[in-house]
């Protein structure tokens, strides 16, 4: 199955004060700790991301603006990442937010099947963080001006649940506040 990395980097950031992607999690920004444990897992990656893009040139890879620039929710992350995908060739899309830095490195293994996808830990879901067949987007295309909301298209298309254990950290833990960036500094010493 040829799967692409889609790493969604959409938000506003209004929580961290400045972009998230690029804030510093020890020497490394956000969104290179998400490329270092995601792009072993997939045949190549995208940065979906509003704005003026030239500010994510300097990681190489192809960086995708929404398309349904009315819905300000992730889903359009996921809408032009599929999109991307079905003009590219490839099967399927891996969603990752640009803000989780300690992704586990058997994501796509676990998540990647003949369905869609999502992850669970500690009994929270993790909507972004998900496996979305390419033969979805026409489904997506008609839902998500429905309800723009990640959770009710994932609820909708009957996407499995796949649950991590989370004993020593949550490995899909969202950095939004320089409050977070304190915590996972203290995690960082037990990331495998």
């Amino acid at each position: 199955m040829n799967i692409l990395g889609a790493i969604i980097a959409g938000g506003k950031s209004k929580r961290m004060g400045s972009e998230k992607s690029f804030a510093k999690l020890g020497p490394k920004t956000l969104i290179v700790r998400v490329i270092d444990r995601f792009s072993p897992q997939v045949e190549d990656i995208v940065i979906n991301a509003n704005g003026d893009t030239k500010r994510f040139q300097f990681l190489e890879f192809d960086i995708i603006p929404d398309i349904e620039t009315e819905i300000d929710t992730p889903l359009a992350g996921i809408h032009a990442a599929l999109s991307y995908a079905d003009e590219e060739g490839y099967d399927a899309v891996v969603t990752v937010p640009s803000d989780s830095p300690f992704l586990p490195y058997d994501l796509v293994k676990k998540l990647a099947g003949t369905k869609a996808a999502f992850a669970n830990s500690k009994g929270q879901d993790h909507f972004l963080t998900g496996f979305w067949p390419v033969k979805l987007l026409a489904n997506l295309e008609k839902e998500m001006h429905k309800s723009n909301r990640v959770q009710d298209w994932v609820f909708k298309i009957d996407a499995a649940k796949v649950n991590w254990r989370a004993d020593d950290y949550d490995p899909f833990m969202n950095i939004n506040t320089p409050a977070d960036i304190t915590a996972a500094l203290k995690i960082l010493p037990k990331v495998r």
